[in-house]
This record gives structure tokens, sequence and C-alpha cells, in this order.
């Protein structure tokens, strides 16, 4: 399953490709000393999407926890997701709609609280058996590139990695009791994403302009659309 993560990158774009390649290569060398396997997969069932990343050793042994601590190679990759998805939403929720879906106790996520067989966070280690052990990012929805969505994903994890960064303690309760972390709308999300320099630098500078571009022209026009709710609630009573 080495090349997993690269084959469903495939038929992105140049840059996506390369720096898929590159957290690859990470993969292999900079951890090599644990020799695990990757494995990048895109779960669907109907209202549901997630993505979800599995590591074990060479061996079939699971990775995400040692001694029923976080592994430290997983806790960078959580953390990463922690610190740019609210970046990557703009590629996770590409639409004015898919915004609507991260509504408190609506069984989508609204924060990137992680937690074990907690379907409350955005960030889910699901109970399972050692081989088969992974994280999920669940903040990505049914309308996303699958393409995109597991190359920003990789991205956050890469970016975790690289820096080395630390995540938030686990959450053991109903995440819906906390307050969202994440964009409401697309553009505040294509605003988060237009900043990060670091997300964008592994995705392909061009490809980002290009794509940011694109989506906020569409921004642009959903905004000059006046909707049925506005007409039935204000044009009588403002």
């Amino acid at each position: 399953m080495r090349d997993a993560p690269v084959a469903f990158l495939r038929k992105t774009n140049f840059y996506i490709r390369r720096h898929a390649l590159t957290w690859l290569r990470y993969r292999d060398n900079a951890i090599y000393k644990d020799a695990f396997n990757a494995l990048v997969t895109r779960r669907r069932q109907p209202q549901i999407v997630g993505i979800a990343l599995l590591v074990t050793t060479r061996q079939g042994q699971g990775l995400v926890f040692r001694s029923g601590e976080l592994a430290g190679f997983i806790a960078m990759v959580i953390a990463g997701m922690q610190t740019h998805l609210p970046a990557a939403l703009a590629v996770m929720a590409p639409y004015v709609n898919s915004y609507r879906r991260y509504v408190k106790d609506h069984a989508a996520p609204i924060n990137l609280a992680w937690g074990r067989d907690n379907r409350t966070t955005g960030i889910r280690i699901p109970l399972s058996t050692t081989k088969a052990r992974r994280v999920e990012n669940r903040i990505a929805g049914m309308d996303c590139n699958p393409y995109l969505g597991i190359a920003a994903s990789l991205a956050c994890g890469y970016l975790g990695l690289t820096n080395a960064l630390n995540p938030s303690a686990e959450l053991k309760g109903d995440a819906y009791d906390g307050d969202g972390d994440i964009p409401r709308v697309l553009g505040s999300a294509l605003a988060l994403f237009d900043e990060s320099t670091a997300l964008q630098e592994v995705l392909g500078p061009e490809f980002s302009r290009v794509y940011s571009i694109v989506k906020m022209a569409e921004y642009d026009e959903f905004l000059q659309v006046i909707s049925p709710w506005e007409r039935e609630h204000l044009l009588l009573n403002v």
C-alpha cells in the first residue's frame, strides 16, 4: 500500500501530485525507523463522508496508539489538521451550500476537537482492530472533489509533521457543547485559504491562486442573488 496516497491523487494537477510524493517521501525517510505503511481512504455512505488515515507497521500492527497513548507521528498529523483544516475547508466544502451541514447536533462536526470513537468531533479515531485503527477527518463534505479533499487532508498532516505540532487534549465529552472553530460561510473559508501561505505552498501556489479566483467569483455571484427567505422575511418587515 506504499503508493495508495499517490494513486488517489494521480488525476489532480501537477502541484498536488508533486507534493503528495513529497509527503510520501517524508513518510518513508524521516520516520522509516518505525517501518510503517500508510493508507489514505475516503469513506462514502449516504449522508456521510470521511477521509481516513490508516497507519500500520509492516507486520500489520497499528501505530495510532502505543501503550494506550497517542503515537507521536499521528499526534503531529492530528495537530496539523487542527491547525490547517480551517483554511483547507475552502477545498473540502467548496460551495455556498456546503456550510449548511456544520450545525450543532446534526451529525456533522462544528469544531476540530479530536476523540476516540467520538462522532461529535471533527477528527475521530474509531474503535477498531489494531490493524484497522485509523484517524478520520470528518470535516470533508459529500460535495467535495475527493482528489482535492484527500490532497488537502494530506497537506494538513504533512505540515503537522514538518513543524512537529502538538494536538489539543483528547475530548471525551460532547463537542457540540463547545464553540465552533471552523468557517461558517464560503467567503470566510476562502479568506483563510488566501492567508495560509504554508498550505498553498504544499498544494501548489498556481493551483491555489486559480482555485481561489474561481471560487471567489462564484461566491461574489451568489451574494448578488436575493434568496426566497430574504423575500419572505425581509421584504415587508425591513
